[in-house]
C-alpha cells in the first residue's frame, strides 16, 4: 500500500511541476498537431507554475467523474499566482499550453486546456496581414505551417476523394457553383490541388480589408479587423504603461479589470481605476497572442484576446501517440514519439 501511494504521489509531482500530457481535441493546429494526437508538454521550459487551487481530485480536470455539477477541486485554499524561475520564457512560434482565457467561472489552473502557437510576445505589436503575421512590422510566420480555407474551381462536378485522403485532407465541401468547392489546405496540399486533373482554379478565401467582424477582438466597431486583417495591436509588457483613452480602453479594460483585478468604471467619459481618475495604466504582468496555424478553423487570441502569463501552462515538444477517430479507430503509428515545433 505504501509503495502505491508513494508511486500515486511522484506521479503527481511529476504531473505538476514538470511533465504532463494532453489530448488534440480539435483541428485548429493542423498539420503540426492533428486531432487525436497525445502530446507531451514540458512545464519545466516555461518554469512550473504552483498550483493555484492544491485541493483537487488527482487525475480530474473540473468536474468530478460520474457528475455534472460537482467540481473536482476545493477552492477555499487559494495559492497566489507564483511560477518558479520567474516569468515564462517564451520564444516566438512556441507551441504553447495554456488554460482558457475566458473561461472566468473557474479558478486559473482549472480552466480548460487550449494549444496554440505563440505569435506575439509580451512588448511586441502585432498585425495579422492576409492571414499572415507581422510583429514589430517585420513579417515572423511561419508559412509552410499555415492553413486557410480555398475556393477550388473544377471543370467538372466533383474532385476525387482518393486524392483528398492522400493528402489528408479533411475539412472542405461543396459551394453554391457546380464545380465549386472550398477545401482546408496548407500550401503543400494548395500546390498538389492545383496541379490534380480537372482543377482550375485554387485561390484563398480570405476577408477584405477594413471588413468589420463583431465577434472579433476587442468586439468594438472603432477597431475594423477580421481573421485576415488585424490590428496593429500592442501587447502588453510587464512594468510598460500605455496611455488610457476611450477610444483604446476596449483593447485593455479586460486586463484592468478581470486579469490584474482592478476596479474599472467609465463615469462622464473619465476613466477610474480604483475610484481614481487614470489616464495612462502600467501592466503588472506579461502578455502573449495565441494563433492556430489552421488560420480560418481556430478560436484563438483574434476572437477573445491576450493570454496572461499567469494562464501559461507549458510547451507542447512531442507527440506521444496519435489515434485517428475520424473513420473508425486506428493508430497513426508514424506520428508516435514524434517532435513537434
Amino acid at each position: 500500500m505504501n509503495a502505491i501511494l508513494l508511486a500515486l504521489l511522484t506521479i503527481l509531482v511529476i504531473r505538476a511541476f514538470f511533465f504532463d500530457a494532453f489530448t488534440i481535441p480539435s483541428a485548429s493546429m493542423e498539420k503540426s498537431l492533428l486531432t487525436g494526437d497525445y502530446i507531451f508538454v514540458s512545464k519545466l521550459s516555461y518554469g512550473p507554475r504552483l498550483p493555484i487551487t492544491p485541493l483537487s481530485f488527482p487525475f480530474v480536470h473540473q468536474k468530478l467523474p460520474f457528475t455534472e455539477n460537482t467540481n473536482s477541486f476545493l477552492t477555499w485554499i487559494k495559492i497566489p499566482y507564483l511560477r518558479l524561475f520567474g516569468s515564462p520564457s517564451i520564444d516566438r512560434n512556441d507551441l504553447v499550453v495554456f488554460n482558457y482565457p475566458m473561461e472566468q467561472e473557474y479558478p486559473v489552473d482549472q480552466r480548460i486546456y487550449y494549444v496554440k502557437r505563440c505569435v506575439g510576445l509580451a512588448g511586441d505589436t502585432l498585425e495579422v496581414r492576409n492571414g499572415q503575421v507581422y510583429t514589430n512590422n517585420i513579417y515572423s510566420d511561419v508559412p509552410e505551417k499555415l492553413q486557410f480555407n480555398y475556393r477550388v474551381l473544377c471543370d467538372r462536378d466533383t474532385i476525387q476523394s482518393d486524392t483528398l485522403v492522400k493528402l489528408g485532407i479533411t475539412e472542405g465541401g461543396k459551394l453554391r457553383n457546380k464545380g465549386e468547392y472550398w477545401l482546408n489546405l496548407n500550401l503543400e496540399c494548395a500546390e498538389t490541388i492545383k496541379h490534380t486533373p480537372h482543377v482550375t482554379s485554387v485561390q484563398p478565401m480570405l476577408e477584405k480589408k477594413g471588413t468589420y467582424s463583431d465577434y472579433m477582438f476587442p468586439a468594438n466597431e472603432n477597431f475594423l479587423w477580421n481573421v485576415d486583417f488585424f490590428g496593429p495591436l500592442y501587447i502588453p509588457k510587464l512594468g510598460d504603461s500605455v496611455k488610457l483613452t476611450l477610444g483604446n480602453l476596449p483593447l485593455y479594460e479586460r486586463i484592468i479589470g478581470v486579469y490584474e483585478g482592478n476596479d474599472l468604471q467609465v463615469r462622464n467619459d473619465s476613466i477610474l481605476i480604483n475610484k481614481v481618475y487614470s489616464t495612462s495604466y502600467k501592466f503588472k504582468m506579461n502578455y502573449f497572442f495565441m494563433m492556430g496555424d489552421n488560420r480560418h478553423n481556430s478560436t484563438d487570441s483574434r476572437f477573445w484576446g491576450f493570454v496572461p502569463e499567469d494562464h501559461i501552462v507549458g510547451k507542447s515538444v512531442g507527440v506521444i501517440l496519435s489515434i485517428d477517430k475520424s473513420n473508425g479507430t486506428h493508430f497513426r503509428s508514424g506520428r508516435w514519439f514524434k517532435g513537434v515545433k
